[in-house]
C-alpha cells in the first residue's frame, strides 16, 4: 500500500492507511501532550507531515516508523512549551520497538506452522513432527513408527511441501 501511494500520491489511499493507526497517534499524542485539543491537533499535523514525507521517504516498517515520527513530533511540541524538559526522560529506542514489533510476528507465525502441522494427514505429521521437531534420521522416523522408509522419506517431503502451502495461505512469508 505505501509503494501504491508513492507511485500514485493518492490521498485518499493515505487516508485509510492513516485511519488505521489515528487512534494510536492519538493516543500517543495524549500520553505526552497531556490535553484533549493539542493532542488532536498534533494527530491532525502528524497527519499532513508523513502524507507529504512518505512521498520522499522509503519506509520498510510504517508502524514503527509512524510511531516514531509521532513521538518525535510530541517531544518538539513539548520543547516549544517549555525548553527545559529533556527529551531523556521520554526516549524509548526504535529497536526495542521493532524487536516487540517483530517478536509478535514471530509469535503468530508459530501459532500458524502449529496449527498447519495439525492439519498434515497423521502419517506426514508423525514423520513431519519426529525429522524437524525430534532432528530424527529417515532410519531412526522408520525404526519408531514400522512406516516403510521410503514412506517415510514420502511423508516428510509431501509434509513439508503441505505445510509451505498451508503457510502460504495463513501470510506466513519467512
Amino acid at each position: 500500500m505505501l509503494s501504491v501511494y508513492r507511485e500514485t500520491g493518492n490521498q485518499e489511499l493515505f487516508g485509510n492507511l492513516f485511519n488505521s493507526y489515528m487512534h494510536l497517534v492519538y493516543g500517543l499524542c495524549l500520553k505526552y501532550l497531556k490535553n484533549r485539543d493539542d493532542s488532536q491537533d498534533a494527530t491532525m499535523t502528524i497527519y499532513e507531515k508523513i502524507s507529504t514525507k512518505l512521498l520522499t521517504t522509503e519506509v520498510q516498517h510504517f508502524k514503527s516508523w509512524l510511531y516514531m515520527v509521532s513521538k518525535n513530533h510530541c517531544l518538539m511540541e513539548l520543547r516549544k512549551k517549555n525548553p527545559e524538559v529533556h527529551a531523556d526522560i521520554f526516549m524509548e529506542s526504535a529497536e526495542a520497538v521493532h524487536l516487540n514489533e517483530e517478536k509478535v510476528e514471530l509469535e503468530k507465525d508459530i501459532e500458524a506452522l502449529e496449527a498447519c502441522i495439525e492439519e498434515l494427514k497423521e502419517q506426514q505429521r508423525k514423520c513431519v513432527k519426529l525429522f524437524f521437531l525430534e532432528k530424527k534420521s529417515y532410519l531412526e522416523v522408520n525404526e519408531q513408527t514400522g512406516i516403510d522408509l521410503k514412506k517415510v522419506k514420502s511423508y516428510i517431503q509431501n509434509g513439508k511441501r503441505n505445510l509451505k502451502m498451508c503457510l502460504e495461505n495463513k501470510n506466513v512469508k519467512r
